[in-house]
């Protein structure tokens, strides 16, 4: 039996690890449909009334979980390879989801959400990572944001599905992903060259671009140039006392920690975790299930919306436009809460909140959703990479838990007025980071960019 002809593509490769995007979004967006049905003491499995902390810890946990997953992974990327360890990462999304659907404690639940979240933070550590070591310059940027859209998709997933099915059925149907994408991702994908450079298997990584796409010229050529920056290509172990002295590590880690927390602060995850709570609090006169399913399908659709102008306009220009749409939507909202906490009747403008909070995910999708992401896989050195990318996700999953345990500590001592005007502010400093301070690496290859970092 003749074997089949195989596909010379990056996107072969790229498409399998968009699977571990989709269950991040799964698992991002989890709360969301799952908090009401928890807090109802007769379609939760505890057989009790849920408390509002526990709530909050079983919201924030993911985060927490995912502090501890990327310098795990990061060790691992550069022990085992790119792609045995995101291999390694789909096993925590399957073992949570089977948690959640048999689950009869709380305790389970706390477990099982922390295992969600080491499965989130080593998706958003390896796969920009192995997409940044098998992408051209040319195409990075549209492959990097197509994954977001996944995730975008997984986020629709959960809030289309949740709300409408019980917990024991929801997260039964959420543990088949994780198989699919174990078989498939180690059919199909491809080791990153990288590694394999870095290890000396020099005619593996030729053959691996070329199963990529590349020429035979063209992958010689990328060959070389991935050697130069490794210098004494026998010793690649991390001077670490060199590198965070090493002025492009410390404009990478200022550039892409800068963007990831911003991206945090401009409340995202708290708005996608108590999506539902927000509109029941705001007082929207649609059923806050659905008022979720219309945010997340326009996040869904809009995500697409950045992969193809991204390497068309530079990422400082996508970032500024998403900075200033986010303003322009929360500032609104911002105001409508302080009317309405005050007793003011603004029933008939109880439209504001979805149209505020579609409008900010639009723009959030059109650069600090995505892009934060994409920079960070761009920015730092093939000798230490994957350390960077640990400490910088460690750092940021750190901001998230925070945001995240205690966005409803803040709504019921501030006002969820406050707390938007904060994120109004937050962006504000997010447009002024992304234009003053972030270099533009459009077109530009990685040791290009060390270059740019480095002046």
């Amino acid at each position: 039996m003749l074997p089949l002809p195989r596909i010379k593509s990056v996107y072969v490769s790229a498409a399998p690890a968009s699977l571990l995007m989709f269950m991040a979004g799964t698992s991002c967006c989890w709360s969301s449909p799952e908090i009401p049905k928890l807090l109802n003491a007769t379609t939760n499995p505890f057989e009790r009334v849920v408390t509002e902390e526990e709530i909050s810890w079983i919201s924030s946990l993911l985060t927490l979980g995912a502090v501890t997953a990327p310098f795990l992974f990061g060790f691992l990327a550069d022990k085992i390879g790119r792609k045995s360890t995101i291999l390694l990462v789909g096993v925590p999304f399957f073992i949570s989801y089977v948690m959640l659907a048999t689950g009869e404690v709380i305790e389970v639940f706390y477990c099982a959400r922390i295992l969600s979240g080491i499965g989130v933070g080593g998706t958003f550590t390896m796969v920009p990572m192995y997409i940044g070591e098998i992408a051209e310059c040319r195409n990075r940027g549209l492959i990097s944001c197509l994954t977001g859209a996944i995730c975008s998709f997984g986020l629709l997933f959960s809030v289309a599905l949740g709300p409408f099915k019980t917990i024991q059925y929801f997260n039964t149907v959420l543990a088949i992903p994780p198989l699919l994408f174990l078989i498939i991702f180690s059919i199909l994908s491809e080791e990153s060259p990288i590694y394999l450079i870095k290890n000396q298997e020099i005619e593996q990584a030729e053959s691996v671009l070329h199963n990529l796409g590349r020429t035979l010229e063209a992958a010689k050529k990328e060959i070389l140039e991935i050697q130069s920056g490794y210098g004494n290509k026998e010793d690649t172990t991390i001077n670490y006392k060199e590198m965070f002295r090493s002025k492009p590590f410390i404009k990478g880690t200022i550039s892409s920690l800068g963007l990831l927390i911003f991206q945090q602060l401009s409340g995202i995850n708290a708005i996608m975790f108590y999506s539902q709570t927000i509109f029941e609090q705001a007082g929207t006169k649609l059923a806050p299930q659905f008022c979720v399913i219309i945010l997340v399908s326009v996040q869904f659709v809009s995500s697409f919306i950045v992969s193809f102008v991204v390497d068309r306009f530079g990422r400082k220009i996508c970032l500024l436009i998403s900075a200033v749409g986010m303003i322009a939507s929360n500032a609104p909202l911002a105001i409508y809460c302080h009317l309405r906490s005050s007793q003011i009747h603004v029933e008939s403008y109880s439209w504001i909140p979805v149209l505020t909070l579609t409008t900010f995910i639009i723009f959030f999708n059109f650069g600090y959703g995505p892009l934060p992401w994409t920079i960070l896989a761009e920015m730092f050195s093939t000798n230490y990479r994957s350390f960077a990318a640990a400490f910088v996700s460690t750092l940021c999953w750190l901001v998230s838990f925070w945001v995240t345990k205690y966005f409803g500590l803040a709504v019921a001592t501030f006002g969820l007025g406050n707390v938007f005007l904060f994120s109004t502010f937050s962006c504000l400093l997010a447009a002024m980071f992304s234009s003053f301070y972030v270099i533009e690496t459009k077109g530009k290859s990685l040791n290009e960019i060390q270059e740019m970092l480095g002046k």
